[in-house]
């Protein structure tokens, strides 16, 4: 029998299973790097599923440490190198996830059903204070609901609670795989973002950052950590759910799939290599998981191709293709390559070989 327990809410809470909504929130997996110094720009840089926003003119390093606690091996670090002692008008500097629609419309916002959502984390910073985090909903009306947590002590791992408001007014963007809900954690924001009501849904910018009061970019070598991030239905902070990590990592790379890099057999992939014409051919790469949508990103190959005799290979470098290009649907990557020597020259004819991929395939939310 499955345990479970009865929330303040009056809803009945299975303990198990699906309970996070949050995707790499151990902070787990880093396909891209585990490292990224002299970071001046927003984006994905190291943990997956984790993205930097900035409007500041603060560069930092952000990392994936062997630094937890207990019950934890990683975190993700954002680590002050150049400060940002003012900031301006409409800046809100923050630490985000991003939830597809599909997978939040157990939340029933904009209905009479609508649930809180219970957001708990470990975090730990030099620069103590009040700090803000966040949800913010895509697609339809952009409402935003915030509310201030505080870091004690500098240097230790605290654990913190938050409890968002249902929204009975408005709904969940209505494309499926498109972005639905936003959790983000803010470093560092304006006055103009901070002054709202705390806990109360709203489509004011005002309402962005409520209770944050810290500037973690006004020194150098300031530093903020996080890890065991789980956001979940109800209004009660369940324990941690701990996936295993071929888990977690299946789950990243619907949105990011990384080749593996360096020198070895396992990156060698095997091809169908079509003989259409003397200077064309097609190679093929199956994605371990079916992406979310056709996914676009720096992709190159390179290395030597074998046909069925085992012998005649050649390298090369591809000048052109395209990954899959029906998302759900197709999970294959595509190369097309001219110009290719000691191809066999014979139309239509398919050959089996292997080849060496290197490549980032990007369908991130």
């Amino acid at each position: 029998m499955a345990v479970s327990r009865i929330n303040e809410a009056g809803l009945n809470v299975n303990q198990y299973g699906n309970r996070n909504l949050i995707i790499n929130g151990a902070m787990n997996v880093a396909q891209r790097a585990t490292s990224v110094a002299s970071i001046s720009s927003g984006g994905y840089h190291v943990c997956d599923r984790w993205t930097y926003n900035r409007d500041g003119t603060e560069v930092i390093t952000m990392s994936q440490e062997n630094d937890a606690p207990n019950g934890f091996h990683h975190s993700t670090k954002i680590l002050v190198t150049t400060a940002d002692t003012s900031l301006p008008a409409a800046t809100q500097i923050r630490f985000e996830t991003r939830l597809e629609a599909q997978n939040v419309r157990q939340l029933a916002y904009g209905t009479s059903d609508a649930k809180k959502i219970t957001l708990s984390f470990y975090v730990k910073s030099n620069k103590t204070g009040s700090y803000s985090a966040g949800l913010y909903k895509d697609g339809l009306s952009g409402e935003t609901i915030s509310q201030g947590y505080t870091i004690s002590a500098s240097g230790s791992w605290e654990y913190k609670t938050l409890t968002f408001n249902a929204d009975t007014s408005s709904g969940i963007n209505a494309t499926d795989n498109d972005k639905g809900l936003r959790l983000w954690f803010t470093l560092g924001a304006n006055s103009d973002r901070t002054t709202g009501t705390a806990n109360t849904w709203s489509t004011a910018s005002t309402h962005r950052a409520v209770g944050q009061s810290v500037n973690l970019f006004d020194t150098t070598n300031n530093y903020w950590q996080i890890t065991g991030v789980q956001l979940e239905v109800g209004d009660t902070a369940t324990d941690f759910e701990h996936r295993t990590f071929a888990d977690e990592l299946a789950k990243c790379q619907r949105y990011f799939y990384k080749t593996q890099t360096g020198s070895g057999p396992a990156e060698y992939h095997i091809a169908v290599l079509d003989g259409a014409s003397s200077d064309y051919i097609n190679a093929f790469v199956k994605f371990p998981t079916s992406m979310r949508a056709t996914p676009s990103g720096s992709q190159t190959y390179n290395g030597a191709l074998y046909y069925n005799t085992g012998s005649g290979g050649t390298s090369f470098t591809p000048t052109g293709g395209t990954d899959g290009t029906t998302g759900f649907t197709e999970d294959y990557g595509r190369i097309n390559q001219s110009n290719i020597t000691n191809n066999p020259g014979t139309t239509h004819v398919q050959k089996v070989g292997q080849w060496l991929c290197a490549g980032e395939f990007d369908a991130e939310l």
